[in-house]
C-alpha cells in the first residue's frame, strides 16, 4: 500500500510473492529462455530462490551490500562478493540477474559491468527486479512495478532488520 504522500511502500507478504510471480509471468511471456539465474544477496535471494523454482534453473548467488546503515536505510560504499556461488562450476550461457529492485540503480550496474568484463563465458545477460524508482540510473530488462515518486519499500520481512535474538527469545518464552 502506498501512503497518500507517495513516499512509502508497504508490501505485504501476500504482495510480495504476487510481485514475483508477476515477474516470472514477465519473463516467460517474453519468451527468452536462459540457462542460471544469478540472484544478489539478500534482496533477490527470495525473488532468484523462487524463480529458480518455477524455471527449473540453477540458482547462482552474489553477494553485494551497500544498504547497512540505519537498519539497512542508508546506502553507503558498494561491496561486491569477489567469487559467485554457482552449482554449475562456472557461471556461462544465458543469465537472468535478479534482485528485488532498482533503487538508485547504481548496484545493478556495477554487477553488470562486472559479469561483462569478467565473464566472458556469458554470452547473454539480461536483469529482472520486482520494482525500478524513478530515479534508478539502471533500467531492467523486466520490472514489474515502475516507482516514479521514489518511495521507500517496506518490504514484509525488515521487522528482522532491528530484531535480535534475546527478542526472539522473550517473544517466544512460555
Amino acid at each position: 500500500m502506498l501512503t497518500e504522500d507517495g513516499q512509502h511502500l508497504y508490501v505485504s507478504y501476500h504482495e510480495y510473492n504476487s510481485l514475483i510471480e508477476k515477474l516470472a509471468l514477465l519473463v516467460y511471456r517474453s519468451g527468452w529462455e536462459f540457462d542460471t539465474i544469478l540472484c544478489l544477496a539478500r534482496g533477490g535471494m527470495r525473488p532468484g530462490d523462487i524463480l529458480s523454482r518455477i524455471f527449473e534453473k540453477p540458482l547462482a548467488i552474489m553477494s553485494t551490500s551497500s544498504y547497512r546503515a540505519g537498519d539497512g536505510t542508508v546506502q553507503g560504499h558498494l561491496d561486491l562478493a569477489k567469487y559467485i556461488t554457482t552449482p554449475k562450476g562456472e557461471l556461462s550461457g544465458r543469465v537472468l540477474l535478479v534482485d528485488d529492485l532498482a533503487d538508485t540503480g547504481k548496484t545493478l550496474a556495477a554487477v553488470v559491468k562486472t559479469l561483462r568484463e569478467n565473464y566472458p563465458p556469458i554470452t547473454e545477460l539480461r536483469s529482472a527486479v520486482l520494482w525500478t524508482k524513478g530515479h534508478s540510473v539502471f533500467q531492467a530488462d523486466y520490472s514489474v512495478e515502475q516507482l516514479p515518486t521514489n518511495p521507500w519499500i517496506h518490504q514484509p520481512f525488515e521487522n528482522y532488520d532491528s530484531m535480535r535474538p534475546a527478542e526472539l527469545a522473550r517473544r517466544w518464552s512460555v
